[in-house]
């Protein structure tokens, strides 16, 4: 099978894998549901959840510090939370932190802090200097994160993907 014929969770679960990213902890999100379920199926992966995303920004800092490779899941609204970790923490100890950020706050988003937190999150992180890449087609997928991820842990600096909803689906509102 071709990786544009598997789902979107399993490209990255396997782009995690072949980059021996071993370690994922996240903060529950309904977008990301089957590649967390996927996470912890496979016995290659440590997955957690965590209460906050600068938690899990710690643990990933902790991680590259002790040796593992570690990745963070969130949403849009949960980046919101860890601008000062980031800029105070990743960046200056050159923690190749990857990132991977459900998108919320656009295509129909209901919620207004959503909405706020998705127009400053690539400000921000333009502004910290951090390598950005919006995943939109899934044809793309396993190449953008593949080699992304490869420039984060050679240069030691972090990748944050946003993963559209053109990519995964999104969340399904009610009307």
């Amino acid at each position: 099978m071709t990786d544009t014929e598997k789902p979107w969770h399993q490209v990255v679960l396997e782009t995690l894998k072949k980059n021996d990213v071993r370690l994922v902890p996240y903060v529950p999100d309904r977008v990301f549901t089957p590649l967390i379920k996927a996470l912890h199926a496979d016995d290659f992966f440590t997955t957690f959840p965590c209460t906050r995303e600068e938690e899990a920004i710690g643990i990933v800092t902790g991680a590259w510090m002790g040796g593992l490779r570690a990745a963070v899941l969130m949403q849009t609204s949960g980046f919101g939370t860890i601008p000062n970790a980031i800029a105070s923490l990743v960046c200056p100890s050159q923690i190749p932190a990857i990132m991977f950020v459900s998108e919320r706050g656009t295509l129909g988003e209901f919620n207004l802090g959503q909405a706020l937190v998705c127009r400053t999150m690539r400000p921000v992180l333009d502004s910290l200097g951090i390598e950005t890449h919006t995943v939109t087609r899934h044809d793309e997928l396993a190449f953008i994160v593949d080699r992304a991820i490869k420039q984060a842990l050679a240069t030691q600096a972090p990748v944050t993907f946003i993963l559209s909803p053109l990519l995964t689906g999104g969340k399904v509102f009610v009307a």
